[in-house]
């Protein structure tokens, strides 16, 4: 099965040896996004909900540019610094995602890049 690198300027450029997502038949597997604004590459300043906002707007703009949407997501992993902040996470995915519900782990961990307090990542089947 040939697979096919996507990209979009609307989305932070790899900072790695990854694409910002691979479509592999119907399946688009999108790489974990933080809160870099694709402009400055900078992360964005303020609180986890403004981080979390981002980082589901840079995973839209991903999916978009693959000719899908968020609605088109089965499996997303949340990886974040604080499990504290796991009801305010929630609290946003509620503003992107509707019933049903794409299937979702959470995962605490010490760092991420950037000193970034949340990344995720997605798989979607358009």
């Amino acid at each position: 099965m040939a697979k096919q690198a996507i990209q979009t300027k609307d989305a932070p450029a790899a900072i790695g040896t990854y694409s910002q997502a691979i479509r592999a038949g119907n399946t688009i597997y999108l790489s974990g996004q933080i809160a870099l604004d694709p402009k400055s590459m900078q992360l964005v300043t303020g609180d986890t909900r403004a981080e979390t906002k981002r980082v589901f707007d840079n995973l839209a703009a991903v999916a978009a540019a693959a000719g899908g949407s968020l609605a088109n997501a089965v499996k997303l992993t949340v990886y974040l610094t604080d499990l504290k902040n796991f009801a305010l996470v929630n609290e946003v995915m509620a503003e992107y995602f509707k019933e049903p519900y794409p299937a979702r782990a959470a995962i605490g961990v010490a760092a991420l890049p950037r000193g970034a307090a949340v990344e995720v990542d997605a798989v979607l089947v358009v």
